[in-house]
């Protein structure tokens, strides 16, 4: 049975700000675009923190409220709701079955969560996930390398558009959410 799919997040944390930007196509099974413009990347807690998904969109959804409920609980720590997110996916039967990674962020901290319990915090402060996430990755990388000037918000769209032109499965409809 085929299933919708989301692809192509990306964020960056330096300097004590943040960008989660992602593409908005909605692809079902392997050939087809359902939507152009799903919004994948959200503000969560009071604004305070950024997250943005890849994966099975009802899977995304539900972790997207799961980890809301964790930042609630740790009335804001961002990593203390991460570890406690990875650690309940990894250990719920049923949470344990979603197909989705999560992008979370707030001015400090950037983790990659995985149903497989991993918390990745990148060594750059840069990071993917999805289809498109190793394009915009190594977009995001090379830009930042040459030290190119571009403001968070303008690196994550520059690389996301770089990747739009590569990958099938992002398009160029794009929603980006910083933290200045």
């Amino acid at each position: 049975m085929s299933e919708f799919h989301g692809t192509t997040i990306l964020g960056v944390v330096r300097d004590g700000r943040a960008a989660i930007g992602g593409d908005g196509q909605v692809t079902f099974g392997e050939h087809t675009i359902m939507k152009h413009t799903a919004k994948k990347v959200r503000r969560l807690y009071h604004g305070q923190i950024l997250a943005g998904f890849a994966g099975a969109v009802a899977d995304a959804l539900t972790l997207f409220e799961r980890f809301e409920g964790k930042l609630e609980e740790s009335h804001g720590n961002m990593p203390r709701a991460a570890v406690a997110l990875s650690r309940e996916w990894r250990t719920d039967r049923m949470l344990g079955k979603l197909e989705a990674l999560l992008l979370v962020a707030d001015r400090d901290n950037l983790f990659l969560l995985s149903g497989t319990g991993e918390v990745i915090e990148p060594d750059d402060g840069i990071a993917a996930v999805g289809s498109g996430g190793s394009y915009a990755l190594a977009a995001a990388r090379a830009l930042v390398s040459v030290d190119s000037g571009l403001s968070d918000v303008e690196l994550v769209r520059r690389s996301l558009e770089i990747a739009a032109d590569i990958c099938i499965y992002t398009n160029h409809h794009l929603t980006i959410e910083s933290l200045n």
